[in-house]
């Protein structure tokens, strides 16, 4: 892909990070933090830490459609933060595994017909 094209899709390309703190104390409330995290896995987010979950879209609308879908699952206790960022915002992230700085993973493929 030509490089011009490459540095405008980071800046149209998004990222919804979905951060949370549920509750987990009683069977129904560690039933229903399952129940939201599974279906943040279906919606295709992935796990960056045990309540930080990230999902690569291709375009603001996108992302949105997504931010409207984890809001649809909210479970009915706890604390959720939903953010979305440009790719390029994402792609400043600094990680680190101990001391050792690590790159951040880039984005799976995905196929779009339109």
């Amino acid at each position: 892909m030509d490089e011009k094209f490459s540095r405008l899709n980071q800046y149209r390309s998004m990222w919804v990070l979905v951060f949370f703190d549920l509750p987990t104390e009683t069977r129904v409330e560690r039933k229903a933090a399952n129940r939201f995290r599974k279906d943040l896995l279906d919606d295709g987010f992935g796990m960056f830490q045990f309540s930080i979950y990230t999902r690569f879209c291709a375009s603001r609308e996108n992302a949105d459609v997504h931010t409207k879908r984890t809001k649809k699952n909210l479970p009915k206790k706890g604390k959720v933060c939903i953010m979305q960022i440009t790719d390029k915002q994402f792609g400043m992230i600094e990680l680190f595994h101990g001391r050792k700085e690590t790159a951040p993973e880039a984005p799976t493929q995905q196929l779009e017909l339109f």
